[in-house]
């Protein structure tokens, strides 16, 4: 197939007039839809957070845990570790339940009238109260310190 008579200066003219259209008409797009410059933002600088790297943690003391087998044996109506206990006597109020056994402590959450917890530490004597560290039985999250004042031994959970 000869394709010289198509390949004449007309012919190739006139396929360089139409690249140049389309290439100026594709650059004359980007100009348009492209987002312009503001000058009145200025520099942002970028926030840059260092984190420290880690650092040698110490031997921890091991402390004594109770044994979740065991149920501790208690004298009846005696508030001991690993007693259940109900908060009673706040008239309807609740309980402050603090951070740490004192009244100057933070205050973690209120515990409601006759609401249900495990005592998991104590007792720990502090600004004219006996404290203990409580647990509440449906959620770990739920824990701090009450003083004995404000709460009654209940039986186990069967």
């Amino acid at each position: 197939m000869d394709l010289k008579p198509y390949l004449n200066r007309y012919v190739i003219i006139g396929m360089l007039s139409v690249a140049g259209i389309l290439l100026i008409a594709t650059l004359i797009l980007i100009g348009w839809t492209s987002p312009r410059f503001s000058p009145e933002v200025g520099f942002a600088p970028a926030d840059l957070t260092i984190i420290p790297a880690p650092t040698h943690t110490p031997n921890a003391i091991p402390t004594s845990t109770m044994d979740p087998n065991v149920t501790p044996t208690l004298e009846p109506n005696t508030i001991g570790v690993g007693a259940y206990v109900q908060i009673s006597g706040t008239e309807g109020e609740g309980l402050k339940i603090h951070s740490a056994p004192s009244l100057n402590s933070d205050l973690v959450f209120f515990g409601g009238e006759s609401e249900v917890f495990v005592v998991r530490e104590g007792p720990q004597t502090a600004d004219g109260y006996t404290w203990w560290k409580l647990v509440a039985p449906y959620d770990e999250t739920r824990a701090g310190w009450a003083a004995a004042d404000f709460l009654a031994v209940v039986p186990a959970p069967q």
